[in-house]
């Protein structure tokens, strides 16, 4: 797969894995399918065109179907899935998107590593009857002349923000692309990475883009831990402390359940309970407002507590809404 090599395009552009090359397949309009999932179709139209991607949601949109969008990195699991499923009962047409961005990535993270298992994702994606699956390579999105990016604004400075400078501007700037190529009504999310929704609903508020922003819960494995594709990269020993995440915020939750609405207190109910984990290093514990992300003087139903914490090299992240399923 080609990629750009020009001087001028900025050096996160130019980093991209090699992969196999796969052949651009795109489907005309049809009248539209129902909205719950029957039979799901033996294959879904994988497209690796920007200008293909495009033209396709243009063509489904002109013919009255609404579009359901999943932006992924791939290495798809059970809350994917998730996301795909309520996209589908709830559009014609389901578009997944599965682009490993280097913008997001800083200079000392897993960008080379990222699990890119695209046959097992595109069968999985399949399975759950998608339409299309938009899949390009980096020089798709950004092309060797690509200069812009978005900037987010101080809500991408606090939080995950703050320890990943850049990483949200990386963000919003793909997911402002991919919303101009696949023309969603609505664009889901999970709620494991609730500061992402907030900036995503920030993104939509403030360019006055037509997508309603879905967030979905968290999905979790039997013993609590949030699905993530870095769960990958657990050895066994890290793997069996990665609960005491969803333990740390249940314990909290509850203490809210029956009054507790001191952030100190309810922070330090969390942050307890991870340090009395040995081999748990702690970024940050943090009661913030659902929606600014700013710090309220008590907590309320709708208030978020999150935390992250590295094991070893790996970073992992998980949050409540207190009082609340759902952002």
């Amino acid at each position: 797969m080609s990629q750009s090599s020009s001087a001028s395009t900025p050096g996160w552009a130019r980093r991209s894995k090699p992969r196999r090359a796969s052949s651009t397949r795109t489907c005309a309009a049809a009248p539209s399918p129902p909205l719950s999932t029957s039979t799901p179709p033996a294959k879904a139209a994988v497209i690796e065109s920007a200008n293909a991607m495009q033209e396709q949601a243009i063509a489904w949109r002109h013919a009255g179907d609404d579009i359901g969008v999943v932006p992924t990195m791939g290495a798809l699991h059970a809350g994917h899935d998730s996301l795909v499923t309520r996209a589908r009962s709830e559009n014609q047409r389901v578009i997944v998107t599965i682009f490993v961005n280097p913008a997001q990535f800083g200079p000392n993270e897993d960008f080379e590593r990222y699990p890119r298992p695209f046959d097992q994702d595109r069968a999985r994606l399949e399975a759950l009857g998608v339409d299309a699956i938009f899949h390009p390579p980096v020089d798709q999105i950004y092309p060797p002349a690509f200069k812009t990016r978005v900037d987010p604004g101080p809500l991408a400075d606090v939080l995950e923000g703050k320890s990943r400078p850049g990483h949200f501007a990386g963000v919003l700037t793909v997911v402002l692309k991919l919303f101009n190529l696949t023309q969603p009504k609505r664009a889901y999310f999970g709620q494991k990475d609730f500061q992402q929704v907030v900036l995503v609903r920030q993104l939509v508020r403030d360019f006055g883009l037509p997508v309603r922003i879905v967030a979905v819960p968290t999905v979790r494995h039997p013993d609590g831990l949030a699905m993530s594709s870095r769960n990958v990269y657990l050895d066994p020993g890290q793997r069996q402390l990665a609960p005491t995440l969803q333990q740390a915020l249940t314990e909290a939750a509850r203490a809210f359940t029956a009054g507790e609405t001191d952030p100190l207190r309810l922070e330090g109910l969390a942050r307890g309970r991870l340090a009395a984990a040995q081999g748990l290093a702690v970024d940050y514990v943090a009661l913030v407002d659902g929606a600014t992300l700013s710090r309220p003087e008590r907590a309320i139903p709708g208030s978020v507590l999150a935390v992250a914490v590295k094991l070893g090299s790996i970073r992992l992240i998980d949050n409540v809404v207190l009082g609340a399923e759902r952002l």
